[in-house]
């Protein structure tokens, strides 16, 4: 017997999944389990994949569904992972309660580098892995360094082709190779989602902003990602939109949304604030937007790649400056964006949906980019990223790195060469040391 058991933690996810098991992504089994995980900061008061609108239709394609947070409660599926010397004892206690017995066991998992997909895979230490990505952090690197253990037993990677041309650098370290999604079969399956969501407002093609819960990851303050909400309205109205539909992230507070309405009365624009938990691509399908806004929301590409809607973003310059470390998951994301969208500022470029790079280049970029974050991990792509620096940084490209990372690295842009022993030089720190102690003194 074989069971193929398929962890997501999005309704996207499972969309996903469904897409890959209708193109005959994978092999038959006698069995598929969806196995449910609710990563949120407070699962207990937000609802799981499967209390979401529209999860019933996914449903069929799987014969049962399981519930992580059930199995390890009373833990958080995203800080917990078994010890090595439990792994055996954790195999057997899911077989049991998952009427696995002794059956051969694949596993497909998003997000392998962390927990909880990284822990299930530790648990069932023999079963092959198939690693599916739904947003844009499979076009970057693998976030951290992964146990061979598990890498060397992921078969592929799929992914939908939401930058077509640009090929992934998730897990390229072990060989793994990318495989596509259908995109046709992909929309076939969000199509079977069109009438989900039974609360929502018949509006037809308003902007739509597309609102992310930065703050949640330090990379931004609460105030800072309500300024950041502020833009997007004053960059939708600006091109002359009246009427607006705001999505805010599930997770985002409802202060949020209170700011942009008054913002709203201030430009004399009509505003909207959806509060019914709905993939963007219902409302695609729904309300068919005349513009697409947001910072660097996966939807802003499924709205532009999938349903060839009018799309602009807002804010990636500022994130680009504050993610940290350089080698932020994030990074790739926002560097894609920035890359390819335009801004609401530049109304023919929106209106026209020019293209910031041709796919060469952009595929030269996230490279680049990609050897920065993780040299280690992908110490092969040095060459190309040393010559693009040497072509393209002083030409525009000088917003996607850091010179304290160039020079750490040792890669064109950062300290001249004449002077990098500079940062290794102890007599170079202790004057830098004596420097700031000096300074701090005079200010008292």
């Amino acid at each position: 017997m074989t069971t193929q058991i398929f962890m997501a933690s999005t309704l996207y996810g499972t969309a996903t999944l469904a897409a890959a098991l209708d193109a005959g992504c994978f092999a038959p089994a006698d069995r598929r389990i969806l196995l449910v995980s609710n990563n949120t900061a407070t699962p207990e008061t937000t609802p799981a994949v499967d209390e979401m609108p529209g999860f019933d239709r996914l449903r069929t394609r799987f014969d049962d569904v399981v519930s992580w947070n059930e199995a390890i409660f009373p833990f958080h599926p995203g800080g917990w992972q078994p010890r090595p010397e439990d792994v055996p004892m954790w195999e057997r206690y899911l077989r049991l309660a998952w009427g696995l017995g002794d059956d051969d066991v694949a596993l497909a998992v998003e997000s392998i580098q962390v927990h909880p997909a990284l822990g299930v895979t530790q648990i069932f230490a023999d079963a092959p892995l198939t690693v599916y990505a739904d947003g844009l952090m499979s076009y970057g690197p693998t976030r951290n360094k992964l146990d061979p253990l598990v890498g060397t037993r992921v078969e592929r990677l799929l992914h939908l082709d939401l930058v077509p041309g640009l090929t992934p650098l998730l897990l390229t370290e072990f060989g793994v190779p990318p495989e596509v999604v259908p995109t046709p079969v992909f929309t076939k399956v969000l199509a079977e989602l069109a009438d989900t969501g039974d609360d929502l407002p018949a509006l037809a093609e308003p902007a739509l902003l597309l609102g992310q819960y930065l703050s949640a990851l330090n990379i931004l303050s609460p105030g800072e990602e309500e300024e950041l909400h502020v833009r997007m309205l004053r960059g939708a109205a600006g091109l002359g939109h009246e009427r607006i539909v705001f999505k805010p992230h599930p997770s985002a507070p409802a202060r949020f949304a209170r700011t942009l309405e008054r913002e709203a009365e201030r430009l004399g624009v009509g505003l909207t604030v959806l509060d019914t938990p709905v993939l963007a691509e219902v409302l695609y399908q729904r309300m068919r937007p005349a513009l697409v806004v947001g910072c660097f929301s996966t939807g802003l590409l499924t709205a532009s790649a999938l349903y060839g809607l009018p799309v602009a973003r807002v804010g990636t310059g500022t994130l680009l400056d504050r993610l940290s470390p350089y080698e932020n998951s994030n990074r790739v994301p926002v560097t894609v964006v920035d890359a390819l969208l335009p801004e609401p500022s530049d109304p023919a470029a929106v209106t026209e949906q020019r293209r910031g790079m041709d796919t060469g280049a952009l595929t030269s970029l996230v490279r680049a980019v990609g050897y920065a974050m993780q040299p280690k991990i992908l110490p092969e792509l040095r060459p190309e990223a040393e010559r693009y620096l040497t072509e393209h940084l002083d030409k525009g490209a000088r917003r996607y790195f850091k010179k304290k990372r160039l020079t750490s690295l040792g890669l064109p842009g950062g300290i001249p060469q004449r002077l990098a022993f500079l940062p290794r030089s102890p007599a170079a720190r202790r004057m830098v040391r004596r420097a700031r102690k000096l300074r701090r003194s005079l200010k008292r």
